[in-house]
Order: C-alpha cells, then sequence, then structure tokens
C-alpha cells in the first residue's frame, strides 16, 4: 500500500513539474523596464501632492522610503500615461473599461472620491484602480467624456 501511494505521489509530482514548465514556456520574456532620464529629478509640487492624495499617512513609509517605488510613480506619470481626446473612438467606447468600472485605489486612503468632471490641470490617475503594471498597454474612457487614458507599457 505505502509503495502505490508514493507512486502516485511522484507521478502527479513529475505530472505537475512539466504542467508548470509547459505553460512557463509559452508566455514571452518581458524586457526590462527603460527609464528615462526625466525620472532622475525631484518630483514636481503637483504630483507630490498627487501622490500624497493617494497614499495619504503612508507617503513616507510607501513611497518616499521606497526609490524603486517613487522612480515607477514619476516614470509612469511623466512617461507612461496620456490622456487625449478622442472624440471618434465614443462610437466603440462600449469596448474600453470606463473609470468607474476600473474604482478607486482608495487602499491607502478610504476617503478618495471619484471626480465630479474631467479637468486636466487636476486630474489624478493616481486614484483609480488603473492596470499600470500589467504586460501590456491599456485604454479606459474617462466616464461621460470623450477624453480616453493611454497607460503605455513599462515593458517596451
Amino acid at each position: 500500500m505505502k509503495f502505490k501511494s508514493i507512486y502516485v505521489f511522484a507521478f502527479l509530482f513529475i505530472i505537475s513539474i512539466f504542467g508548470s514548465f509547459a505553460q512557463s514556456s509559452n508566455k514571452q520574456p518581458l524586457k526590462l523596464v527603460k527609464y528615462n532620464d526625466n525620472v532622475k529629478e525631484s518630483l514636481t509640487l503637483k504630483e507630490k501632492t498627487f501622490i500624497q492624495e493617494v497614499y495619504g499617512d503612508k507617503f513616507d513609509a510607501y513611497v518616499m522610503s521606497r526609490p524603486q517605488k517613487l522612480k515607477d510613480l514619476k516614470n509612469l506619470l511623466r512617461n507612461r500615461v496620456v490622456i487625449k481626446e478622442m472624440p471618434d473612438f465614443v462610437n466603440y467606447s462600449e469596448k474600453y473599461k470606463t473609470l468607474s468600472s476600473a474604482g478607486l485605489f482608495n487602499l491607502y486612503n478610504p476617503t478618495l472620491e471619484f471626480d465630479k468632471a474631467y479637468d486636466k490641470d487636476n486630474f489624478n490617475v493616481l486614484k483609480y484602480n488603473l492596470e499600470f503594471f500589467g504586460r501590456g498597454s491599456r485604454i479606459y474612457r474617462i466616464d461621460n467624456t470623450n477624453y480616453f487614458i493611454i497607460v503605455k507599457s513599462q515593458h517596451q
């Protein structure tokens, strides 16, 4: 009886190893993230305000004391997010996820609220639970507008 269970265990173990190998070999390897030189510059007042709004009292602990996190956020705000008016895309807007369906990223600041209207000077894209660090690029529609948020892949 013990030998049968050992054989069954060994057989299942071998199958799981080959199965995980087959799954991982189907994916393309990710390119390394390349940062523009502008991420070396200090945060602007606007960027700092946006990040503080999202991280609240965790700003120093979760962002400022983590150089890589700060670098990723600067790269995101400076190089990877584009907000563009695209009236021709509105006819196809059902194809794109909206901000309201993405929800808020209120893990650190539960008082965050959806913007009532889009204001290009004060719109904080970090407030929303968008897929910033997924494999590819993403497009989101700002609800009830002709504006779309393009989140470029960090693996370009």
